[in-house]
C-alpha cells in the first residue's frame, strides 16, 4: 500500500497502536503453566475490546488469534494445549485490521529464569531491526534492508533464516513487495517509495539458517536444535525516518 493522505496515515497508525498494545498485554500476561492457546485468547480478547480483527482469521483462516511460538518454533505456532513452561522463548506475533487497515508486530522473549545467551539473542534481533528502520527512506533500495540484517547477524554470531521474509502491507495483510529477502541481493533494483508500508521482521537464529514447515500446514520450525528470535514492526516509508506504526511512544 502507499499511504497517499493524512487519513491513510492516521488509521495505519490507529490500527498499529492496537496491534502494539495488543502485544504488550500478551507479553505482560505470560506465566509458566498457562497454554497457548489460554494467551491467544487473551490477544483476542484485546482485539475485540480495541473493535479490531485478527488478520491471520480474517486473511487466511488461521486456527488462532494470534501466532504464538515456542522454544524451535520460529512462526506461525498454533494456539493449543502446549503448556509454557520456565525458561520458555515464546514469540508473539500479532497481525489485525480495523476500519480496512491493517498492521502487524512479533516479539520474541525467554519465560524467566532468564539465560544469558537467549536475552542476547532475543535484544540483538531487535537492534538489527531497528538498525534496519533507520536506514530507510523514500529512494533507497529495498535490498539494503537484506544486506543489513544480513550485516549485522555476521556481526552477532547468529544466522539469518533466509526464508522467512519481512513483506508490504497496508490494505491487505501481504501485498508487495510480498517477498522482502532477509539476506542480500544483489539482482533487486526495487526502491522504495515515500508512503510505501511495509514490515521490517528479522529472523536470527543460534542454529540453522533456515525453518521447515510441521505437518500441522502452519507451524515453521528449526531443523536442528537452537533457539531462533523475531522482532518486527509495520512502518510507512516517508522522506525521513520511516513512520512506526507499532511503536508505543
Amino acid at each position: 500500500m502507499i499511504a497517499g493522505s493524512q487519513k491513510d496515515i492516521e488509521g495505519l497508525k490507529a490500527i498499529g497502536r492496537i496491534v502494539a498494545l495488543t502485544i504488550k498485554e500478551m507479553r505482560e500476561a505470560v506465566r509458566p503453566g498457562m497454554t497457548t492457546k489460554e494467551l491467544d485468547e487473551l490477544g483476542g480478547k484485546i482485539l475485540k475490546r480495541y473493535g479490531a480483527n485478527s488478520a491471520p482469521m480474517l486473511t487466511y483462516d488461521f486456527p488462532g488469534y494470534t501466532c504464538i511460538s515456542v522454544n524451535q518454533e520460529a512462526a506461525h505456532g498454533i494456539p493449543g494445549d502446549r503448556v509454557i513452561r520456565e525458561g520458555d522463548v515464546v514469540n508473539i506475533d500479532v497481525s489485525a485490521e480495523k476500519d480496512g487497515y491493517y498492521a502487524d508486530a512479533g516479539q520474541s522473549f525467554q519465560v524467566p529464569p532468564h539465560d544469558p545467551k537467549i536475552t542476547k539473542l532475543c535484544e540483538y534481533t531487535e537492534q538489527t531491526m531497528m538498525k534496519v528502520i533507520q536506514q530507510l527512506r523514500h529512494g533507497v533500495r529495498l535490498n539494503e534492508i537484506g544486506r543489513i540484517i544480513q550485516e549485522e547477524a555476521a556481526k552477532g554470531g547468529y544466522s539469518v533464516i533466509r526464508n522467512l521474509c519481512s513483506h508490504g502491507i497496508g490494505r491487505g495483510l501481504h501485498e508487495y513487495p510480498k517477498e522482502i529477502e532477509p539476506v542480500y541481493n544483489k539482482h533487486d533494483k526495487r526502491r522504495l517509495k515515500e508512503g510505501l508500508v511495509i514490515t521490517v521482521e528479522p529472523f536470527l537464529s543460534t542454529g540453522p539458517d533456515f525453518v521447515v514447515g510441521m505437518p500441522d500446514g502452519w507451524t515453521l520450525v528449526l531443523p536442528e536444535p537452537g533457539y531462533v528470535a523475531q522482532y518486527e514492526h509495520t512502518i510507512i516509508i516517508t522522506k525521513d525516518e520511516p513512520i512506526i506504526t507499532t511503536l508505543l511512544e
